[in-house]
């Protein structure tokens, strides 16, 4: 029997009290504010009969991390814990109170999560020609919300106006840090940081602008070599066949052929050469014939 049901002796009959849900204010957790990477424990308590079941969801309807990596759309109970809570807990909560008697109840508990700036540069290295427009860009995430600007070579802020413009896109926690300069000229090359500073601390990115000029564009780490590709490498150019290593090793081993318009540029008399053979048949094929027309010469007279 439910504790909100009354017997009511002079009928014998049973009637149950039903009774909406209500969240109790002074046991509910209200709007937080912590560091990033410590854990977080919010609590919602309510009354009503039957007893409320307690749901938490996110008011911008996104899925919730969990301290084990998973993501899920709701949370049960009446406490919900995070663990390590990061920049992506950011944000309000609905703790929703329901038991089937309406209306259902909810309240709403807003989590901030305090962290130092961080920044990312995507081109860290940026060349440009003179009398083009050129953009810089940097991506800073922090809260409280940073103060976000660009300064030159000499920490000397990048200021509004002229061919500058210095333009800051907010998104929550998150800036996208943008430097156009209309015009570039040579004495915008050298090095920018794009910093972003809050209460919790400081950072910068840096980003270096070269001059391209026409030598820049028209030269080529690779060279053409009789119809093969070759690459430089300080002194040294190495073939891809590697046919002039070829060419030597059979001029070392004395079996290079010529096509008749080059000449040797080497002598090895150790060599035997291929006419060699066919000039020594000639010599005894000459000889064995004068042999037969002088068969005198086949006898050897003693003195």
């Amino acid at each position: 029997m439910n504790k909100s049901c009354a017997r009511i002796s002079f009928t014998y009959s049973f009637f149950c009290l039903i009774v909406p849900p209500n969240i109790l204010d002074y046991q509910t957790s209200t709007d937080m504010v912590v560091r990033e990477g410590s854990n977080v424990t919010l609590r919602c308590t309510a009354t009503g009969s039957p007893e409320p079941n307690i749901t938490w969801r996110r008011e911008d309807s996104q899925l919730i991390l969990l301290g084990n990596g998973t993501k899920v759309l709701n949370v049960e109970g009446p406490t919900f814990n995070i663990t390590k809570v990061n920049r992506l807990h950011m944000g309000s909560y609905f703790c929703i109170a329901s038991n089937h008697v309406p209306p259902s109840v909810s309240k709403r508990i807003m989590l901030t999560v305090h962290f130092p700036p961080m920044i990312w540069v995507q081109n860290q290295l940026v060349g440009a020609r003179e009398g083009e427009q050129l953009t810089l860009e940097c991506n800073s995430e922090a809260y409280p919300k940073s103060i976000n600007y660009w300064t030159r070579d000499k920490n000397e802020i990048v200021a509004q106006g002229g061919k500058y413009d210095p333009i800051f896109l907010d998104n929550a926690y998150k800036v996208h840090m943008k430097l156009t300069i209309s015009s570039v000229s040579r004495s915008d090359f050298g090095s920018y940081k794009c910093v972003s500073r809050n209460s919790l601390g400081d950072t910068d990115g840096s980003i270096k602008v070269y001059a391209i000029t026409e030598n820049m564009t028209s030269s080529n780490s690779n060279t053409k070599h009789r119809g093969k590709l070759r690459y430089k490498s300080k002194n040294d150019i190495f073939d891809g066949n590697q046919d002039m290593l070829k060419e030597r090793d059979l001029k070392l081993r004395g079996r290079k052929e010529t096509d008749g318009n080059e000449a040797d540029d080497y002598d090895d008399s150790g060599v035997m050469t291929k006419e060699n053979p066919f000039t020594l048949v000639l010599v005894l094929v000459a000889f064995t014939i004068y042999l037969h027309h002088h068969p005198q010469l086949r006898t050897l007279h003693p003195v």
